[in-house]
């Protein structure tokens, strides 16, 4: 092989081999002329036997005839290669593999997941990678994850028999049997949803090793066309009549191509990473399905709603929601509400409700201290608590300059969306049967509402106001509202993983939208024959061709005769 140094300021030499002819004008390069007695023919690959004919042969170069430039061309960043036997790996001149039948073939043999799926018949393989099946397998999932936002999941059996009672089927079929015995209550970790991804998973697996790593082996050969027949046939074909391939080649390696030469054959390509895209997006889909499969059965939750000043042990309000949750030294962490507080629209509507927590170790020691609010959680050893509801555990209040006194409050329903909390303040002997007392209302923590024992509007305090009334003979002061902050914890073992996923699965897309493009071309005489084609961006290719065929300088006279007079020479 022989790397060539291609300056486009210089007068291109010939790309014709080192010649010997007898007296007889310039011919191509890819012809023997054979010459007899009766007639004059040119074959371009073959000689036809004819008596009494004297034929001459065009020697090619060898790379032992060029074993002195190879040091200095060694030293040129960008080449075009020129080859006179087959074409070495890619991975010796561009950093890709070969055209050799020897390296693709070890491109799919590994060991591993794919060595695994290379000993499975041939015939399972096909069954799995047909895409009809693949699409089928991701619309039952999309099916089965709606169906698990339309039915509450992780609630108790006796929720499922009141409202999918057997008396009143939903869709006339529908009942609480469905639910239980197929594991809908908990959908996500059931086995028809986790066998339905592990189909898709190997219909994946399948489909990248049937097709895209056979796609991938061919788009890295080389291939040289040796015929202006074969370019011709290409989506895109050109003839420039007086042009050398050399000057093609160093337009092509402007435009980004990887360039090659044989000969009198070129071989260019652009956008080899298209053509691993699919590859890459398979690999980001099962990274998506293996995070979120491990979340489903690998994961802890718990929801608990801890008055301000309490604690609680994580551990003790965490349960496991799939076979594969492990506990983590985490769990021995005890959790401390130091202060729970909101703030206000102008209106008076809660605007922002916060928690400040601190996280304490066996020994009592602080380790980690935030207030949370919702949508700015806590982390801490894979543990995520989020702040997700709140509500009034009790009201602090003295009672004729005695106490104060805790009373505790129960949530009231009401309609619609608004919380409604109420307490009772006895009067009088607190053992009578009929014992009567004052009735406090509150919405939120900024203002009680007071009744007397008839039940009429007494007044409101602030219990910031630390303001008396009196109500019944009765002095009445509200010192505090306490809140109790609802908190909700996670650990998801499987969000790294699926997020890596995504990530992979848009770049791989971004990727997947380059163009694969090819070139071929010939020097078939002074006219040179060029052809190629894309994977996409069709209606674009042709005129980029166009573009650079156009830089292409013209070869005048002059230059041919100096190029004839070099040859011969």
């Amino acid at each position: 092989m022989e790397a060539l140094n291609l300056n486009p300021t210089t007068t291109p030499k010939s790309c014709l081999p080192k010649t010997y002819f007898l007296k007889a004008t310039l011919l191509p390069c890819t012809f023997k002329p054979t010459f007899s007695p009766h007639n004059c023919q040119i074959h371009r690959r073959s000689f036809k036997k004819t008596p009494f004919s004297l034929t001459t042969a065009c020697k090619l170069k060898t790379p032992q005839d060029n074993k002195k430039n190879n040091t200095k061309s060694n030293k040129i960043a960008k080449q075009i290669i020129l080859s006179e036997g087959e074409p070495p790996p890619l991975a010796e001149e561009s950093g890709g593999a070969g055209g050799s039948e020897e390296a693709p073939a070890k491109l799919g043999s590994g060991s591993g997941v794919m060595g695994l799926v290379k000993r499975l018949p041939r015939r399972i393989l096909s069954v799995l990678s047909y895409l009809p099946l693949a699409i089928g397998e991701m619309f039952a999932i999309a099916g089965l994850m709606a169906l698990g936002t339309f039915i509450d999941q992780g609630e108790a059996p006796d929720f499922y028999f009141d409202k999918y009672p057997e008396s009143n089927p939903v869709l006339g079929i529908f009942t609480w049997r469905w639910v239980l015995t197929l594991g809908f209550d908990h959908m996500f970790t059931s086995p028809i949803f986790l066998a339905l991804l592990a189909l898709l998973g190997a219909s994946l697996m399948a489909c990248t090793y049937t097709t895209q790593i056979p796609l991938v082996k061919v788009a890295r050969r080389w291939n040289f066309l040796q015929s202006s027949e074969a370019i011709n046939k290409q989506e895109f074909s050109e003839s420039l009549p007086r042009a050398s391939i050399q000057d093609l080649g160093v337009v092509l390696m402007g435009a980004g191509y990887e360039v090659f030469l044989k000969g009198p054959s070129l071989y260019a390509f652009r956008g080899l990473a298209g053509r691993f895209a699919p590859i890459g997006v398979h690999l980001a889909m099962l990274l998506i399905m293996v995070g979120g499969t491990l979340s489903a059965t690998g994961s802890f939750k718990g929801t608990v709603t801890v008055p301000q000043g309490l604690n609680f042990v994580i551990g003790d309000v965490m349960g496991p929601i799939g076979f594969l949750s492990k506990p983590t030294e985490a769990f021995n962490t005890e959790v401390h509400v130091n202060r729970f507080y909101m703030t206000y629209y102008d209106s008076g509507e809660v605007s922002q409700f916060y928690t400040d927590l601190s996280l304490l170790d066996l020994e009592g020691k602080e380790v980690l201290r935030k207030t949370i609010s919702v949508n700015n959680p806590l982390r801490y050893g894979g543990i995520t608590i989020y702040q997700t509801d709140w509500s009034i555990s009790a009201l602090q209040v003295l009672k004729d300059n005695e106490g104060p006194f805790n009373l505790a409050v129960a949530p009231l329903k009401i309609n619609g969306d608004k919380k409604l909390y109420g307490t009772f303040l006895p009067v009088g002997d607190v053992n009578s049967p009929d014992v009567k007392g004052i009735s406090m209302l509150a919405r939120d923590l900024q203002s009680i509402v007071l009744y007397d024992q008839e039940g009429k509007f007494a007044g409101i305090r602030r219990p910031s106001s630390k303001l008396p009334i009196e109500i019944d003979g009765t002095k009445v002061v509200i010192v505090d509202a306490i809140g109790s902050s609802g908190l909700d914890l996670k650990t998801d073992p499987g969000v790294p993983v699926v997020y890596a996923g995504f990530g992979a699965l848009m770049l791989t897309t971004c990727i997947s939208f380059l163009s694969h493009s090819q070139i071929w071309a010939i020097q078939d005489g002074t006219a040179v024959i060029v052809g190629g084609k894309t994977n996409r961006a069709k209606g674009e290719f042709p005129e980029e061709m166009n573009r650079l065929l156009d830089r292409v300088p013209e070869l005048v006279n002059s230059s041919l005769s100096r190029q004839s007079d070099s040859i011969v020479g």
